[in-house]
C-alpha cells in the first residue's frame, strides 16, 4: 500500500509525463498541418514522406503510452495503483519509479516476456 506522499509523487510524475506527451503531440500536429514544401525532386519528396510516416508511427506509440498513463492516474484515484494485474501482489516501488505506468510486477513481466519469446513474438 502506498503512502499519501508516494501517491502524490507518482501522480506528479505521471502528470508531468502526460503533459510532455501532449505538448509533443501538439507540436507534431502543427508541423504536419503547416505549409508543405513543394519538392520538384522525387527523392526529396519521398524522403519527406518517409520522415512524416516515421513521425506518425512514433505518435501512435506515444498515444498508447498516454492511455497507459491515464489508466495509471485512474488507478491512483481508485486506490489500486501499484497492484499487479496478473498476480494481485504489489509492484515494487523501484519498478514504479522506473515505469510508473507498469501494470505487472517484475516476476509476472518476466513470465510474459518468456511466453512471448517462446511463441515467437520477439
Amino acid at each position: 500500500m502506498l503512502t499519501q506522499e508516494n501517491k502524490e509523487y507518482f501522480r506528479e510524475l505521471l502528470m508531468q509525463r502526460l503533459d510532455e506527451l501532449i505538448a509533443e503531440a501538439n507540436d507534431t500536429v502543427k508541423s504536419i498541418a503547416g505549409p508543405k514544401d513543394i519538392c520538384p525532386d522525387f527523392l526529396d519528396q519521398a524522403s519527406m514522406e518517409s520522415e512524416a510516416d516515421i513521425s506518425l508511427r512514433l505518435k501512435e506509440r506515444e498515444s498508447r503510452l498516454m492511455k497507459k498513463i491515464i489508466s495509471a492516474i485512474q488507478k491512483l484515484d481508485e486506490g489500486n495503483f501499484g497492484v499487479c494485474e496478473r498476480c494481485g501482489r504489489g509492484i515494487s516501488e523501484e519498478r514504479l519509479k522506473a515505469r510508473p505506468m507498469a501494470v505487472l510486477c517484475v516476476k509476472c513481466k518476466k513470465k510474459q516476456e518468456a511466453s512471448e519469446k517462446k511463441e515467437g513474438y520477439k
